[in-house]
């Protein structure tokens, strides 16, 4: 899940990929057991999320067509368009990410004349509510056209929302269902750039997931690669550092100063260390690299795994969504992956069949 940090105001921060590194021989490769089919499939622009509805249909997220569809689960029927392009309550405009709860309702930001907001849907595309957020001066922060910080960083839990905002103080803050701040957790990180307000807000940008058997993750972005689990009243339980092999490169060129760029010069670049994540039914810990592998941690914070994931191609994970029985959603491209129980696959070639 969606699928899915917050820009300083006065000034953005880019997130820039890192470029692909050898599998070392411990990944487990897994291969895809499914994915639309390509008369669905090529219905969409740009497939940005892929979630399963409760009665097994599919919200898809379209971003670049600004739109949201439902499809159904035998695939006998085109794409049902349940919410369109339109800068007026109930239809979205830049939209930066989708998030689906378990009753089916879903939420979505998006950005009409630079002003975010955040809209709540029901499962039919109906909008049931929806506020707007303060407007970020500068442009939102993405990475390869992926909205990663502000309203674009949601975890939605079906009663409340939760956003990653360095610089309201805390790393997270959560807002009911009409707009409310109900509450902010988590003291930012020391970074070392706390004289340059935009490095440092940067570097505490991060993702909110939601831990199914209880609690929060909170994984950063940017800077030194960490995690860090707090139990659902908002109190740290641990932190833990991201390492392995694939991320000695980006830990070992990371700059101790960032160039900028943009009128004025006000834009750090800043390059993440980390695309998504997102948890499974059991607690444990997806963590997707900007280099295309994934390190999975149990509910304790050790490290248990480390995957590839293989459809058409290499997959580098933007947004994850578990379902039932471990089935796991990958985007772009909608492709599934079984993660429970099944036998990793070792360089095979891309043997990609029907969604069922």
């Amino acid at each position: 899940m969606p699928t899915a940090g917050a820009a300083a105001l006065g000034a953005a921060v880019l997130l820039f990929s890192l470029l692909p590194s050898p599998a070392p021989q411990s990944a487990d490769v897994l291969q895809s057991s499914g994915a639309l089919p390509a008369h669905i499939a090529g219905r969409f622009e740009e497939l940005a999320a892929c979630q399963r509805t409760a009665d097994g249909d599919y919200f898809v997220f379209d971003r670049r067509s600004h739109m949201v569809f439902r499809v159904a689960s035998s695939f006998k029927e085109p794409p049902r368009e349940i919410v369109g392009v339109g800068v007026e309550p109930g239809r979205i405009l830049h939209a930066s990410t989708f998030d689906s709860a378990a009753d089916g309702t879903f939420v979505i930001a998006d950005a009409p004349f630079g002003t975010p907001r955040v809209q709540i849907f029901h499962e039919t595309g109906a909008r049931l509510g929806g506020f707007a957020l303060a407007r970020l001066p500068g442009p939102i922060v993405t990475m390869e056209q992926m909205v990663v910080n502000g309203v674009g960083s949601v975890e939605y839990t079906g009663a409340s929302i939760l956003v990653s905002q360095p610089e309201s103080g805390a790393l997270v803050t959560e807002y009911s269902l009409d707009g409310r701040t109900t509450r902010a957790f988590g003291i930012l990180r020391r970074t070392g750039h706390e004289d340059d307000r935009d490095v440092h807000l940067a570097l505490n940008t991060g993702r909110i997931v939601a831990d199914p058997t209880g609690g929060f993750y909170f994984v950063f972005l940017a800077g030194d690669p960490v995690f860090r689990k707090y139990d659902a009243a908002g109190k740290l339980l641990f932190e833990r550092h991201i390492e392995g092999l694939e991320l000695d490169a980006y830990v070992r060129d990371m700059p101790t100063r960032w160039p900028r760029r943009g009128r004025g010069g006000e834009i750090p670049l800043v390059r993440p260390a980390v695309r998504t994540a997102a948890a499974d039914s059991a607690g444990n810990l997806w963590v997707s690299l900007s280099v295309p592998f994934t390190y999975v941690y149990d509910r304790t914070g050790q490290k248990r795994r480390t995957v590839q994931f293989r459809g058409a191609g290499l997959l580098s994970p933007l947004g994850m969504f578990f379902g039932p029985q471990g089935r796991l959603l990958v985007s772009p491209g909608c492709y599934a992956f079984e993660t429970n129980g099944a036998s990793p696959a070792r360089n095979l070639a891309a043997r990609t069949r029907t969604l069922y």
